[in-house]
């Protein structure tokens, strides 16, 4: 990581330098000026062969966001990868809560080297403890069948409220997810779980938003990728809360992510519109499963994501 990356990532409010970041209409900062901090958040520091070491913002939940180690993680192996093989699949588990104090180490094991796919194991640690662990297939570029649902018939991205103006109403009952930078424009295509809960229990309800990166990315296809892993843990398991007409927090919700795995189908950016297509088929024992889809604003499936979570009402036992 680059001295100007480290203090990028150091200062991600964007508040700091010749370039401050612009305001939403509810004053946090969002914009390019904070997706390059979350650009220098992903540019990890190699410290060994096949170690490295990634920050966290200084403005952080109490844990490391789920989608951030997962998208570190990514970055790790594929650091260890030719670039002319993809990412074509991941599968993580959250093992503790990070803690965002603190660096976060991935140690990568190259498990193998094929004449087609690259598959490479990451375990992240901090406070000499696994945290997470990832496994994740590279592939070389080939040709074969093509087939891919359509995408869901949504409003545009442009005509939908930002999410500031989502968010204005409701504030006070968000508390730090309102306020904090936002690197990802986010639009939500249906009603938010704080808003829907209203309406009560929806069945086979889905749980659509768009995102892109709030600003422009180089062309790196690892850093989209990674990007995505990063967005794919954002609103996933509102799928499940929509199912019972409840909302994190307010209504003594109280979730974490367990596993995620994605698989990545067609080449995309992340800086353009992406459909986050998201349903939950299951709830039972504690936990809540949600699957989603991504797709480009032109149609295509770009990447499938499955993730199960903790969905445990405040009022049963702790782990």
């Amino acid at each position: 990581m680059t001295e100007a990356a480290r203090a990028a990532a150091a200062d991600p409010s964007g508040v700091q330098g010749a370039h401050p970041a612009p305001l939403a209409l509810d004053g946090v900062p969002h914009g390019q000026p904070i997706l390059d901090r979350l650009v220098a958040l992903l540019d990890l520091e190699k410290i060994e062969e096949n170690i490295f070491r990634g920050v966290s913002p200084s403005v952080s939940p109490t844990r490391v966001f789920g989608g951030q180690v997962a998208g570190q993680a990514l970055v790790a192996a594929g650091r260890t990868v030719p670039p002319e093989r993809k990412v074509h699949s991941l599968h993580a588990y959250f093992i503790r809560g990070g803690d965002p104090r603190v660096p976060i180490v991935y140690e990568v094991d190259r498990i193998r080297d094929g004449r087609s796919f690259t598959t490479r194991r990451v375990v992240a640690v901090q406070h000499g403890k696994a945290i997470f662990s990832l496994s994740a297939s590279f592939q070389v570029v080939e040709e074969g069948l093509e087939h891919a649902n359509e995408m869901p018939k949504v409003a545009a991205p442009e005509t939908l409220p930002t999410y500031a103006e989502r968010t204005a109403p409701y504030r006070e009952q968000l508390k730090a997810w309102a306020t904090m930078p936002r690197p990802i424009d986010v639009r939500y295509v249906t009603d938010p779980p704080w808003v829907s809960k209203d309406s009560g229990p929806r069945p086979e309800a889905n749980n659509q938003v768009w995102m892109r990166a709030d600003g422009k990315l180089p062309d790196d296809d690892l850093l989209h990728v990674c990007l995505l892993a990063y967005c794919s843990d954002m609103t996933l398991l509102d799928g499940v809360l929509a199912r019972h007409g409840l909302n994190w927090g307010s209504d003594g919700v109280i979730g974490a992510s367990l596993d995620h795995a994605m698989w990545f189908h067609r080449p995309f950016r992340a800086d353009e519109w992406l459909l986050y297509d998201c349903v939950s088929p299951s709830a039972s024992g504690g936990r809540g499963l949600a699957t989603g889809r991504f797709f480009s604003a032109d149609g295509q499936l770009v990447a499938t994501v499955v993730q199960e979570g903790l969905m445990r009402l405040a009022t049963e036992s702790p782990l």
